[in-house]
């Protein structure tokens, strides 16, 4: 089972961006881009390696009036680490 790290940080081989021709955030890498949805940019954008992840999850539900997002958040870190997104 992969460990989900405590304070997770994007990559500094990838760089978080507002890309204006595809109206939506993307992670570009030297051998080029992930388009994001807009759940995905938003978890991607607080993981900066100073918030824990709960931090992550209540900064989340009160910017979004709702509950229960744990493990969406988990779910994406998680799979960011597998692809090298998140340290």
């Amino acid at each position: 089972m992969p460990v989900i790290p405590t304070h997770p940080k994007l990559s500094r081989r990838f760089r978080l961006q507002y890309e204006e021709a595809q109206t939506r955030w993307v992670l570009l890498y030297p051998e080029g881009m992930v388009q994001l949805n807009d759940s995905a940019a938003e978890i991607l954008k607080r993981c900066n390696g100073e918030r824990t992840v709960a931090e992550i999850v209540s900064e989340l539900e009160a910017a979004f009036s709702v509950q229960g997002l744990t493990t969406q958040v988990e779910s994406l870190i998680e799979e960011g680490g597998r692809r090298g997104w998140i340290d």
